[in-house]
């Protein structure tokens, strides 16, 4: 599992080790794993006469970035140092400057020639943008043909948020210290960070035990995921109700229903106008005409996704004391109460626009605060929170928030949360936890879109534009080979 610490737990982690070391070794530490991380990048056999620009804040971080130039220059790459803070680190300096090192007199001629830049401008402690001075540096930084590496965490991010107010510089790689911060994981920030590495600098003993943020791996999902016994049945396995779909949205349904069918449930009951539609597409389904109260035992309920304005099954669903996913239509004027007080777990999918609605603010201030968001939706209706979007988001009223590393961003097609919704609540069904079952679907929707992209293949594709277009139908087809791919390793 990755996890990821806020600045001030940090901050305390590495003053605990500091008080137990050497003055200056933490910084050794770091400068050692940021240059081998750029030798790395290199190319260890073009070292030699590479050109090497430094960008040097006043902080730590551009101490860290000074003494790993003194590496560089001392394997035979020439480096710069472009002074951007009020005061460069002077030991560092002086020891760049004794390895061979320069300081640039005029920044943007160094920058046109680099070969690799080192954005060393601000570290975790940073708020806002760039500063001015800043901003065209960085930007004929980012401009040139150099790969641009971040020191701990790109400049003009913020570390705890993920937010972007103002300019930053765009990374091709960050080195990271000790810990991951929850901006290299969160967007927007997370898109500029680029390529993440993690160096060791000691911190394990001394960061808590219990982080601020995790991101499930293959590991962790297969954990989760539930595995039929001898003894299992169709009922034993997880019987899901779903209320989804109406007369203008009949494909809702089906895609719903598909979703919680490749989720591993071993029946699903579908509830609602589009059961002609659903049957066609799968025999297996049970369709009830009715109310939910109607179609029998179930172990979970997923209601909303295509209902347009025939909501009146929410409410009946909500009054279940089993799991209930309330997603898409079913949101719209959600009550907060009736969820806090129901004895059964909830679990919300809503993207930006939806949770938007719930909280009364606008879909823009959500996208710059997408964690604010999730956790104040969580607390509001005392529920598990799955925030759709670039990156999705799982939050409670407790505990560390879970952030998705799965995906793509052709995933941002219609139909494909109706796919998610169902495979949620089938993993409910199965019996895990709101929060996991959260988890543990979105990491397999974004894998199984993955795959539809790439043409079946699993592996390195990052979220990014990678692969071709994909249709929700393709991600649901590809969730075996999903499920497949983490179960096996």
């Amino acid at each position: 599992m990755r996890t990821a610490y806020r600045v001030e737990t940090v901050r305390a982690a590495e003053a605990e080790l500091m008080a137990a070391l050497p003055e200056g070794a933490l910084m050794q530490r770091a400068a050692a794993g940021l240059a081998a991380a750029c030798l790395s990048l290199l190319g260890r056999g073009h070292v030699y006469g590479a050109r090497v620009v430094l960008l040097v804040g006043s902080g730590d971080n551009g101490g860290d970035a000074l003494y790993a130039g003194v590496r560089l220059a001392r394997r035979g790459a020439g480096v710069t140092a472009v002074l951007l803070g009020a005061r460069a680190h002077e030991h560092g300096l002086a020891a760049l400057l004794a390895a061979g090192g320069r300081v640039a007199e005029d920044p943007f001629e160094a920058l046109a020639v680099a070969d690799l830049v080192v954005d060393g401008i601000t570290g975790i402690g940073g708020q806002g943008g760039l500063r001015p001075d800043a901003v065209p540096v960085a930007r004929a930084a980012r401009g040139s043909d150099a790969v641009v590496v971040a020191v701990d965490l790109p400049s003009g991010v913020d570390a705890d948020t993920g937010r972007v107010a103002g300019e930053a510089l765009r990374a091709d790689a960050t080195v990271t210290f000790g810990a991951y911060k929850p901006g290299l994981l969160i967007d927007p920030a997370r898109e500029y960070a680029g390529a993440l590495r993690l160096v060791d600098i000691g911190l394990g003993e001394t960061l808590p035990s219990v982080p601020d943020f995790e991101a499930l791996q293959h590991e962790d999902v297969a954990r989760l995921l539930p595995v039929p016994g001898a003894e299992s049945d169709k009922y034993r396995r997880g019987v899901v109700g779903v209320v989804a779909g109406s007369a203008r949205y009949p494909g809702a349904a089906v895609l719903a229903v598909t979703g919680a069918l490749r989720g591993g449930a071993g029946a699903v009951r579908y509830v609602g106008p589009a059961g002609d539609a659903v049957i066609a597409r799968h025999p297996e389904a049970l369709v009830v005409a009715g109310s939910p109260a109607k179609a029998g035992r179930v172990q979970a309920w997923v209601v909303g996704p295509g209902l347009g304005d025939e909501r009146s099954g929410v409410a009946e669903v909500l009054a279940s004391d089993v799991p209930v996913l309330v997603d898409a239509d079913g949101l719209a004027g959600l009550d907060a109460t009736a969820v806090r007080v129901r004895t059964a777990p909830t679990l919300l999918t809503p993207h930006a626009g939806e949770a938007a609605a719930l909280l009364g603010v606008s879909r823009e201030s959500v996208e710059a605060e997408r964690l604010a968001a999730v956790r104040e939706l969580a607390g509001r209706f005392g529920a598990t929170v799955l925030l759709k979007g670039s990156t999705t988001l799982v939050a409670d009223e407790s505990g560390p928030v879970r952030v998705n590393p799965t995906g793509t961003s052709w995933l941002a097609t219609a139909g494909s949360g109706d796919v998610l919704s169902g495979l949620a609540g089938s993993l409910l069904a199965a019996g895990l936890r709101s929060r996991d079952a959260g988890s543990a679907a979105a990491y397999l929707h974004g894998l199984a879109a993955r795959r539809a992209s790439a043409g079946g293949v699993s592996g390195g594709m990052s979220g990014t534009s990678a692969g071709a277009p994909i249709v929700a139908g393709d991600v649901a087809e590809a969730l075996p080979d999903a499920w497949r791919d983490v179960v096996s390793g």
